[in-house]
């Protein structure tokens, strides 16, 4: 058996053919799978003090993944769900190495056999609707940042659209007129329609006409015309989730990032009534499944099942069928 160069090889081969060609992985795929190998490399040299391009992948055993999974939590200080995340693109790329060097089948079938580690699963963080007033009022509207922040503010908690969606949205995304929606591409490359209520349709108009933008132009452009970056969104919400505090006191109570924007816009259609498979469709989650979540997270409605309920205390009482008079009348 060669082991020669054969985790170069392979590596490189899993990031261009399998990520990028064979399934068109995202920019941000790519980029949690490099940062993962380039983490397990960096440990790997420290510890065998070899080179990364001198490995051998029969040096990547289980034992070895395992302590870097440990160090992760251990020296770095990463979370359950962090070093899972890790784990799972090394797994990823295991299975690639199953399928074409076959040689090495028992070294990637027991990498394959570590499980992911259990975790306690907080419980999401989501606005009331007064908490999302306090925020949507909070951006000054006398200056083309303000009006420009709480468009995009306003958006983000209607549609529930991920940050990498507002960031990737253009001019030409936003449809309006009767029957409003604005177009993103989601997780999986998948293309989803949002409708849009008519506040946002009014913000967006006006907001649109001010931004005067090519089709293909960014929606919510920086200071010097390019699309907002990541930590330019979170920086805006914290610095307006800041000043609505001063007129809020619950949203000191939470940590409020872009991400619990969409939470609330899913738990806002869960308390009106709106199906869980609808929900997962709004938000372009995979599986209804995945809305399970927001369920345990509405205490509103664990509240209404509770009314449902009788006390312990209260006797319990025996049926006695209506006088047949009245149910005959009863039943016109």
């Amino acid at each position: 058996m060669n082991n020669d160069a054969n985790l170069a090889r392979l590596l490189q081969a899993f990031f261009t053919d399998r990520l990028m060609r064979q399934r068109q992985a995202s920019p941000h795929t790519i980029a949690s799978y490099r940062d993962t190998f380039c983490l397990l490399l960096r440990f790997v040299q420290k510890k065998t003090k070899k080179a990364p391009s001198a490995l051998s992948l029969m040096e990547l055993d289980a034992p070895l993944i395992g302590d870097f999974l440990d160090h992760l939590e251990a020296d770095r200080g990463n979370s359950p769900r962090s070093r899972n995340v890790r784990l799972a693109a090394i797994h990823s790329f295991f299975r690639y190495v199953a399928l074409y060097e076959p040689a090495f089948s028992a070294l990637t079938q027991r990498v394959l056999a570590m499980p992911s580690k259990r975790h306690e699963r907080i419980q999401i963080e989501f606005l009331t609707r007064t908490e999302v007033e306090a925020v949507l009022a909070a951006p000054d509207q006398t200056t083309w940042f303000g009006r420009r922040d709480r468009t995009l503010l306003l958006l983000a908690v209607q549609t529930g659209l991920r940050v990498s969606e507002l960031i990737n949205l253009g001019c030409q995304d936003i449809v309006l007129g009767h029957g409003a929606y604005v177009r993103c591409l989601g997780k999986g490359r998948k293309t989803r329609c949002t409708p849009l209520r008519s506040d946002a349709v009014k913000a967006l108009h006006q907001w649109l006409r001010e931004r005067h933008g090519q089709l293909t132009d960014p929606l919510f452009p920086s200071q010097r015309g390019s699309s907002l970056s990541r930590d330019s969104i979170e920086h805006l919400v914290a610095k307006h989730v800041a000043k609505a505090r001063e007129h809020c006191p619950s949203l000191k109570l939470k940590h409020v990032s872009p991400h619990v924007l969409r939470h609330s816009a899913a738990m806002d259609l869960l308390q009106h009534g709106v199906d869980r498979a609808v929900i997962a469709l709004w938000l372009g989650h995979e599986s209804v499944e995945t809305t399970q979540v927001y369920l345990h997270a509405s205490l509103e409605m664990k509240e209404q099942a509770l009314e449902k309920t009788t006390p312990l205390s209260v006797p319990r009482g025996r049926y006695r069928p209506d006088d047949t008079l009245l149910a005959f009348l009863t039943s016109l």
